[in-house]
């Protein structure tokens, strides 16, 4: 598998490969083909699924079932900072209600 990039030169002279952007990932949210671009939203969709806020500072939002497994999910409060990681936690914890895509 090759790598993508564009060879340039540093200012103190060493050559190094920029690479290229590496795609971009959202969650859809399947049933409604929504794709989730809020925090808000997400917590939307994952209160009809029985997930409620367990705890909250900061830097993090956390939800839990309401139905008392033992299931955690934890989501950055600023959804700039939402990465993959994070969107693939909720697939794994919701199969078949949501899923991760390439945009």
């Amino acid at each position: 598998m090759a790598a993508g990039g564009v060879w340039v030169f540093r200012k103190d002279g060493v050559m190094e490969l920029e690479r290229e952007a590496s795609s971009r990932k959202a969650l859809v949210y399947v049933p409604a083909n929504e794709t989730m671009r809020s925090l808000r939203a997400l917590e939307r969709r994952l209160g009809s699924l029985g997930w409620e806020r367990y705890y909250e500072d900061r830097a993090v939002v956390q939800l839990h079932r309401r139905d008392g497994s033992l299931d955690l999910i934890s989501l950055p409060r600023d959804f700039a900072r939402f990465r993959s990681v994070h969107m693939y936690d909720v697939v794994v914890k919701n199969r078949g209600h949501f899923k991760v895509v390439d945009l």
